[in-house]
């Protein structure tokens, strides 16, 4: 395990890893910034708190979110660990990886100018890969093994977090038809707050493993060290962990409204199935090491909990953006990674 003061003698003797680290705590900003939101945007569509109470909220369970699942597991940050192959020259490979960070902000920065919820863990995804294959210039800059996880991870975020919610939003009403209509709605207020704190947390269980994973890929490329055999500190996970809740404070409005006012119109128990769904399948994912995306899981669960109650409540418009972004992601932040490790590859 690598201690903070050892991470001062690494950084003094090749200053190139800290641009690298100030990099990766820059997409983990981002992050915050722009992912956490989705899984707010269910209580502030539905008026069950203030945006700025949510803002707040969702800072604070992600920190606690990624803190506390790393003693409980690390499978996300494992299978991160070696999705993609940067080549035997760990300075080549360091280069690659800054370039891929760089190729993650840029995408995600635009995506958050728009108010468009685009996936940051598939940029990550992306990035790297374009980079890796930048390097290497074939297939062996991709471990299918670990990718194939990707692909698991992108049905289980949508099939599951759209029937899960459309299932929960289903049976509510039959649950509660001898209620009085006005004390239902403000237990599901209440409800979806906490639901949405739950998923919260999860969104920084799930999404700060995989960028702690590549802060660390960073720490032991500079040493020639192997991650697989690599100790996840502390001080690391802290660092990752405020650095989200920091963007996760600055950043989100935008993306709120287009997803949990623009997009879909929810009532209390939707919005409780939705944020509930969203929770559940994080955490499945997270467990069983499926590096999933927070915004797909939360806006399909959206969409499943306005469906059920209507289809027209889906505003399905604003919907084909969200999954156009979701599609053009891959492909998109692949190609920036690609063109930007060629172009650091030439500089540095």
């Amino acid at each position: 395990m690598v201690s903070f003061g050892e991470l001062l003698g690494m950084v003094s003797q090749y200053p190139f890893l800290a641009l690298v680290l100030i990099l990766v705590m820059g997409t983990i900003f981002v992050n915050g910034a722009t992912d956490a939101a989705n899984a707010i945007a269910e209580p502030v569509g539905t008026r069950a708190i203030d945006v700025d109470s949510a803002i707040a909220m969702s800072a604070i369970a992600n920190f606690v979110g990624l803190v506390g699942m790393t003693f409980i597991s690390t499978a996300v940050a494992d299978t991160m660990s070696g999705i993609v192959n940067f080549g035997g020259d760990n300075h080549v490979a360091l280069i690659a990886l800054a370039a891929a960070t760089v190729s993650i902000v840029t995408w995600s920065s635009l995506a958050w100018v728009f108010g468009i919820p685009t996936s940051e863990s598939h940029a990550l995804i992306a990035g790297l890969t374009g980079a890796a294959f930048a390097v290497h210039g074939n297939l062996g800059a991709v471990n299918m093994a670990e990718w194939i996880k990707v692909v698991y991870g992108l049905v289980l975020s949508t099939v599951l977090g759209f029937a899960t919610a459309w299932a929960i939003a289903k049976v509510i009403p039959y649950l509660c038809q001898s209620l009085d209509r006005r004390e239902a709605n403000d237990f599901f207020a209440k409800m979806q707050v906490w639901a949405a704190a739950g998923a919260s947390a999860m969104h920084g269980a799930q999404d700060g493993q995989k960028f702690m994973s590549t802060a660390m890929l960073a720490i032991t490329l500079s040493q020639g060290m192997n991650i697989a055999d690599a100790r996840f500190p502390f001080w690391l996970e802290v660092a990752c962990a405020a650095t989200m809740a920091i963007g996760t404070g600055i950043g989100g409005k935008p993306i709120i409204k287009k997803v949990g006012i623009d997009m879909v119109h929810l009532e209390q128990y939707q919005g409780f199935s939705a944020a509930l769904s969203a929770t559940a399948s994080l955490l499945l994912a997270t467990l069983t090491g499926l590096p999933v995306s927070t915004t797909h899981t939360s806006s399909s669960a959206m969409m499943g909990a306005g469906a059920a109650r209507d289809i027209r409540s889906v505003d399905w418009g604003v919907a084909q953006e969200v999954v156009l972004t979701w599609v053009f992601t891959f492909p998109g932040c692949g190609l920036i990674g690609y063109a930007l490790a060629k172009l650091f590859l030439l500089l540095f």
